[in-house]
Formats: C-alpha cells, structure tokens, sequence
C-alpha cells in the first residue's frame, strides 16, 4: 500500500500551523479569553497591546510590580520559543519598568517555536496580564471524537506542559469522558472530570466552570477547547489560565463575530487567496506542483509523483465547479511557490468539464507567461475538447496519456 505523500509530508513538517488546509478558525489568547469570559468561564485580568506605548499602559492599568507579556501567535510552544532577533521565550513574567523593553523586542519580531515551522510567526500583538497565585495546574479539553460520535472531554491533574509529552510519561492521570451531544454531561460525568483534575477548591463551584467550557464548547460550534494550564488559584478557584480554541468553518455563518477575527497573518497567504476562489490549497516542500480535481485524485496524483522519484510542491482541488477565472487563479497561487519547478494538470472529468479547464490553462499560460513546463492529463467529460483547445492553442504544453505518464513526465521535466 502507498502512504499518502500528503499525510507523510504532513508528519514530516508538523507540528507547524502554516501547513494544512484550514478547516476550522483559531483564535489568539487574548480574543480566546474575551469569548471564554463571555460564557461565564473565569479567566485572568489582561489586555491586549499592539503597540510598545499600548504595552505600557496596559501594566500601569494593572498595577503590579509584576506582569506577564505574552506573545500572540498560532502556534503552541511558546514559552520555548525563541525570536528571530535572538529573545529567548515569548512567554516572561518581568518587572513593570521591563515592559517597554520586552515589547519593543517582541512586536514586529519573529517567534519561532516547535509548532510554528521553521519561518516562524510574526508577533503583532501581545497580552499583558495580571500575573496569578496559581496552586495546582490542570489539563482539560473538549473535542470531537470520531469513535465516540461527539464532543470527547479530556483532563489531566497535570497540566502547564506539553499534554503529548504526559500522555507519554504519566498516561494514568489522563481520564477521557465522552459526552452524549443530545444531552450534554450528566453530573456524574461532571463529577468525573472533577475527580480526574484532582480539585482541592470547591467542586461545586468547578462542575460549573466545566459545565461553562461545554456550553461554550457547543454555542460557539466548536472544533476544540484546549484549557492548559487549567489551575487553581489560592482561593480554590478554577482559572483559565490559557486557552486554545478552534471554531468550525461551516459554521461562520451563525457565528459572524466570531470569524471576523481571523488573523490572516498567521496564515499562508497561498492558502488566503486559494480559500478566497473556494479552492483547497496545502503548501508542501516538492517542486512539482498539482492542480487536481477531487481531494482523493490529488493524493494519488501526489502518491504516483513520489513513486517515480518526484517530490510535490502542494496540494490543490479545484473541485468539480472550477470557471476560468478560478483555474486562472489556481495557477497564479502554484506559482508563487518559488520551489515550483514544473506543473501537473491532472482533471478526470465529471461534473467538472476538460474544456473549462483547458480555457483556463491556456489563459493562465499566456498571461502569466509561465516559465515552467507544464504537463497536462485530460480525462472525461468534453476530453476531446479540451485537448483540441490545448493543441489549436500553439502552446508549448506536454501531453499525457494517464497518470503515471503524466507523472514520469513532469519528473523528467525538471531531471
């Protein structure tokens, strides 16, 4: 059996944000912690600064001789992160009179991280916040679970640290609670959960903090609710001490506000303007690069690539509804990767026509004047068509009979 190329490439480069195609929204802390206090979730005191002047107000509004600056990106691994400018750590807890210089540095600098990709993230914001007396650290998540068929609550009476790095070393103190979506937690799954964070305060009181984190798992339509560090304070109190949160994209018309927030640039701006043509683009590290349609014909087009020795540079559907001017788009987003060394077309046609994505080569090739060798496979519907569009086009464009002749092309195209 081939190992999908998508799903090896994937592992290889993970665990970076950048790559993969965007399924669900994620937010940054500070806009995370607004939407948690909102839903009645305790959360610690912080505002938000995109400025070095922003930054020092905000300590000054809190008060203390302490503070913590937090970097916003969409990356986890923080804390261990290092700046492109040589700062150590985009999580600190300094001195008052230390904000102005931590900000300066961090704004506008470069955070790379673990979970980033080597590029890194840039900085453009940061949270200044109240630093807390936190007892006892916790884990705890909400997630869909396929085997279970709903939300999948997860805790840890360990928590502030990576929770693959706990599932490795200590996979007894993790608990899993699956979660009837037509009925939301019983009490006594609450109480379980309670029982698996091992809470000294109230557990009155934290029941209602996990039974907030469903409500809003669920109202905000959800992907996940990563909590971590879940802590208590020194009165007992359940605190998010920092969240991750993720929001279904199929739900951003119910939930306007909430995807208004996007940061696109924490994104790959390939894959902004690929979802901007409704086209599904994932960056990879090849120099071939794949216009298909259908997901599963461009995981076997990426797999048939591999196996004659090539390496491709991305993933792209254009699905089964592509125009012109979306094929033309399509070839635009392709070659913005400099890696791009020659261009595989490969369209079994359906509900999606050859000669629509003929029209679209041909424009594409005449007004972007690609310089790289492009190889075209046309199956299905209207093919004769379409390769007589491609052929009357004068075009310097290589032909193929199937999808292993395509592929052994395109990889001695660039030999």
């Amino acid at each position: 059996m081939i190992i999908s190329t998508l799903a090896r490439t994937a592992l290889r480069r993970a665990p970076s944000a950048s790559v993969g195609a965007v399924r669900y929204l994620n937010l940054h802390e500070y806009q995370s912690a607004q939407i948690m206090r909102d839903s009645g979730v305790n959360v610690p005191f912080g505002i938000a600064a995109h400025t070095t002047e922003e930054a020092v107000a905000a300590a000054k509004e809190i008060g203390d001789d302490e503070v913590v600056i937090k970097s916003q990106i969409l990356a986890g691994g923080r804390g261990l992160g290092k700046f492109t400018n040589g700062l150590q750590g985009g999580v600190h807890i300094i001195k008052t009179d230390e904000v102005e210089d931590y900000a300066s540095k961090m704004l506008g600098g470069t955070l790379v991280t673990k979970q980033s990709g080597p590029a890194g993230k840039p900085v453009n914001t940061i949270l200044l916040a109240k630093k807390m007396n936190l007892k006892k650290e916790f884990y705890f998540a909400i997630m869909l679970d396929r085997s279970s068929g709903g939300p999948l609550i997860i805790a840890c009476s360990e928590g502030g640290t990576s929770i693959e790095d706990l599932a490795e070393s200590s996979p007894e103190k993790i608990i899993k609670v699956p979660i009837d979506i037509r009925t939301g937690p019983s009490e006594a799954e609450i109480e379980k959960v309670v029982d698996g964070l091992g809470v000294s305060g109230d557990r009155a009181a934290a029941g209602e903090q996990i039974k907030a984190l469903y409500n809003l798992f669920v109202d905000k339509d959800c992907t996940m609710v990563e909590v971590n560090p879940l802590a208590e304070d020194a009165d007992g109190n359940l605190v998010a001490a920092d969240a991750k949160i993720g929001f279904d994209d199929n739900a951003a018309f119910r939930q306007k506000d909430v995807h208004e927030q996007r940061d696109h640039t924490q994104e790959d701006p390939r894959e902004v303007a690929a979802g901007k043509w409704d086209l599904n683009y994932i960056g990879l590290d090849g120099n071939i690069g794949c216009m298909v349609n259908g997901a599963g014909l461009a995981m076997s087009t990426m797999d048939i690539i591999s196996l004659r020795g090539g390496s491709p540079a991305n993933f792209l559907d254009v699905g089964g509804s592509a125009n012109v001017d979306q094929i033309k788009a399509a070839f635009e987003i392709i070659t913005t990767d400099p890696a791009v060394k020659a261009i595989l077309v490969n369209i079994f046609g359906g509900i999606m026509k050859c000669d629509i994505i003929a029209e679209g080569i041909v424009e594409a090739s005449r007004s972007l004047k690609l310089e790289v060798p492009v190889i075209v496979r046309l199956e299905g519907t209207n093919v004769e068509k379409g390769q007589e569009i491609l052929k009357e086009s004068g075009l310097d464009l290589i032909s193929a009979n199937d999808l292993d002749d395509a592929a052994q092309k395109a990889v001695a195209a660039i030999a």
